[in-house]
């Protein structure tokens, strides 16, 4: 008679454990799901930092086979100004200006060096320039004003290349504040103001590289088309007729068209020329108003340009160097951001 009413009382006191037994089992659950969560969030810290570290690690690396690679262009450049000691005229005929296609850098390595396999292979190319083959922009400064003569010349550039004279203008107008300012700044005893010009404003930066010159007024498509035949050098020089594009030498040497500079180039080609007087001789009646100020035969001023490509990725730099006698110093050096090529087909 006493099971009837015993029954449901047992059922009533099943429902808490089946409650407690769920809250557990979510509980649990949830427990596995954040020790899952700190798990993967800790494992992706700890391989960020090891790829961070790789990426340093391979960036220092590049960083010394580049600077190795530069160092070896000023010892070429140094070994070609000794050879050169009894006729010192710079022409595109000579080691340096023999451009390095891209080789395996285990190739440049002594025969206790060599490449062990496994090792991911370093691909080296590069080229050296001479920076006074190219007319400089400094030159169109004289005693703190723009000098005529230079503007015509760099005018001529212009018409040659079918560039807006407006720019060539809005260059002329602010590079001598430029100029002047940056030299200011460079003395010992500069006192960081503006000693100026007179005029009211902070003059524009001035650029170290070419391709800095749109600070100044020069379009990026202007730019683009001058690039080869302009430079930015830390004094006036002379352009190296050897070395010099017909472009630049039609527009530096007076009463020299295009056609004609095009002719003394393919003439140049079979034998450079080994002083002035010679330069003279071969360009004819244009030759006559050559002058050791503006034209040579000679050049202390190399661009320096390296390539490394370690699988798919890519790091260039690009360096000026100084050249007296037979020093050889770097000026600056500028790293293009790196390069990623898509990967080859399989």
């Amino acid at each position: 008679m006493m099971r009837p009413f015993l029954r449901p009382k047992m059922r009533h006191l099943n429902r808490p454990l089946k409650r407690q037994r769920g809250a557990a089992l979510l509980t649990a659950m949830l427990t596995v799901a954040l020790v899952a969560t700190l798990a993967s969030a800790a494992l992706w810290q700890q391989w960020r930092q090891v790829e961070i570290e790789i990426a340093e690690r391979g960036r220092s690396q590049t960083a010394w086979m580049m600077t190795g690679a530069l160092d070896w262009t000023r010892l070429i450049l140094r070994e070609d100004a000794i050879s050169a000691q009894s006729a010192a005229a710079d022409h595109l005929g000579e080691p340096w200006a023999l451009p390095v296609q891209e080789s395996k850098l285990s190739t440049f390595l002594s025969q206790d060096q060599q490449w062990r396999e496994g090792d991911t292979e370093v691909f080296l190319s590069g080229q050296i320039t001479d920076a006074q083959s190219r007319m400089n922009v400094v030159n169109l400064v004289e005693d703190g004003q723009i000098s005529p003569p230079a503007l015509a010349r760099f005018a001529a550039l212009f018409e040659r290349l079918g560039l807006p004279l407006a720019e060539l203008q809005s260059l002329a107008q602010q590079l001598p504040a430029s100029l002047q300012a940056s030299r200011a700044s460079q003395a010992p005893n500069s006192s960081g103001t503006n000693s100026g010009t007179g005029k009211e404003g902070p003059a524009a930066l001035m650029p170290q590289q070419t391709a800095q010159l749109v600070w100044l007024g020069l379009s990026p498509g202007t730019l683009a088309a001058l690039q080869a035949h302009i430079t930015l050098l830390p004094e006036a020089t002379p352009v190296n007729l050897n070395t010099a594009s017909a472009e630049v030498l039609s527009a530096v040497v007076p009463g020299l068209d295009l056609a004609s500079a095009r002719q003394a180039v393919a003439q140049r080609q079979r034998g450079h020329w080994a002083s002035l007087n010679a330069a003279k001789e071969a360009l004819g009646p244009s030759g006559r108003l050559l002058n050791d100020k503006q034209h040579s035969v000679q050049s202390r001023y190399f661009e320096v340009q390296g390539r490394m490509r370690i699988d798919n990725v890519v790091q260039q730099e690009t360096a000026l160097v100084r050249r007296d006698g037979s020093q050889v110093r770097m000026l600056w050096r500028v790293r293009s951001p790196q390069l990623r090529l898509d990967a080859p087909l399989q």
